[in-house]
């Protein structure tokens, strides 16, 4: 009996997650994808729940917490153990209010027995954080990712099962297979309209570390600098910084006010970044939908939809493979 066959659309770390785990399952798999590395490319690689986690949230979370698991139990089987660049990840606060805010959150996820650890002294943790910052909290169970090494990884892990490269394609009947997945990010809409997916620019900054300057990092770290969110993410080479979140239609070129704000707030809270080098700025749309929830489901007999993972791509990407995983399982067992 010869395999069934699947298109996944979009070759982001959501398409393929979703590739590699449907070949693992039996599909005859074609990937189709641009040359354009989109914003899987352009992204800090976090696995952060707790840290993202607000009160009022609590969907988000519950998948979010639910994917890292997965990371921890299987997700990373098969891939290079350096595309892990940090364990943990520490939450910190400027200015009081920053703090007040932090505390809110800290307090609400210990209280649902989530592993975090309120502190007031952050810099014992983390030495090379600005004198005065103080509180926080750490999430010791999150993880970072190099997102191009991932990106990068997965394709290779794709290519090894049988995975096939094709072009994009304009219109969903170009698609030869038996079921298709769209996980073409912002693009979407273009094969399913109706959609509610729009791009929301983010800006990213790389900064590499230079022979004299203070080391870097061994943990994520998330701030609140007068209420505005910045991270730094660790890199074999240096330092990801994060990131600006704002609509703009389709536009991704920096601007000088993301870029600025994101370089201040860094060495706010970290001032040791003044020496790095300055190596790379660029700017990734997410495709974000109304509530901040993705879409994850089947459309209809032969279609199934992968969008709207906003920043939490790479977080969400095993969560979203079992989902899709299960669906096409369904598939198979209608049909016997």
């Amino acid at each position: 009996m010869s395999k069934q066959s699947l298109a996944v659309i979009g070759g982001g770390v959501i398409g393929l997650a979703v590739a590699r785990r449907a070949a693992l399952d039996g599909w005859a798999v074609r990937v189709h994808r641009t040359g354009d590395p989109g914003a899987s490319w352009v992204a800090g690689g976090m696995l952060a729940p707790h840290s993202e986690g607000w009160p009022g949230e609590e969907e988000q979370l519950r998948i979010g917490l639910e994917s890292l698991r997965l990371w921890h139990e299987g997700f990373l089987d098969g891939l290079p153990a350096d595309v892990v660049t940090a364990r943990e990840s520490l939450v910190v606060a400027v200015d009081r209010a920053d703090a007040a805010d932090l505390k809110t959150v800290g307090e609400w996820l210990a209280a649902q027995g989530h592993p975090v650890t309120l502190t007031t002294a952050a810099r014992e943790i983390e030495p090379l954080l600005a004198q005065g910052i103080r509180h926080g909290f750490r999430a010791e169970t999150e993880l970072a990712v190099d997102n191009r090494a991932l990106v990068n990884s997965l394709a290779q892990a794709c290519e090894g099962l049988g995975v096939q490269w094709a072009p994009p394609v304009g219109e969903l009947s170009e698609a030869d297979a038996d079921m298709v997945v769209i996980a073409n990010g912002i693009d979407a809409p273009a094969l399913w309209p109706g959609l509610p997916i729009r791009p929301v620019k983010g800006e990213v900054l790389r900064l590499r570390w230079r022979r004299g300057c203070m080391p870097v990092p061994q943990r994520v770290i998330r701030a609140r600098v007068h209420g505005r969110q910045v991270y730094l993410v660790p890199r074999a080479d240096g330092v990801v910084v994060g990131a600006t979140q704002y609509e703009h239609g389709r536009d991704t070129a920096p601007a000088v006010t993301g870029v600025r704000d994101l370089l201040e707030d860094a060495c706010t809270v970290m001032p040791a970044l003044d020496e790095y080098e300055f190596a790379e700025c660029a700017a990734g749309l997410r495709p974000m939908t109304p509530d901040g929830l993705p879409i994850v489901e089947r459309v209809d007999e032969r279609v199934l939809v992968a969008v709207g993972h906003g920043r939490n791509g790479f977080l969400l990407a095993p969560w979203t493979a079992e989902r899709i995983a299960a669906e096409l399982a369904a598939v198979v067992g209608a049909a016997r």
